[in-house]
């Protein structure tokens, strides 16, 4: 629908979002995430977080364009 409509329309997704579904998020279209408790409440700290979450997403990125 937004290919149709406006393509340059952001597809957000937000709850849920952690290093497990962030690469299936991203496969289904979705180009911003929105992650609180798996970045803010991860045992590791923050910045960590953000990396893995990072590398989840980038690994989807990578995989849908070959």
């Amino acid at each position: 629908m937004i290919e149709q409509l406006k393509p340059a329309c952001d597809l957000e997704a937000d709850g849920g979002i952690d290093p497990e579904t962030a690469p299936l998020t991203v496969a289904a279209g979705a180009n911003v995430l929105v992650a609180g408790t798996s970045i803010f409440g991860d045992s590791q700290g923050i910045a960590a977080a953000m990396k893995r979450l990072q590398t989840a997403a980038n690994t989807a990125v990578n995989q849908a364009e070959n």
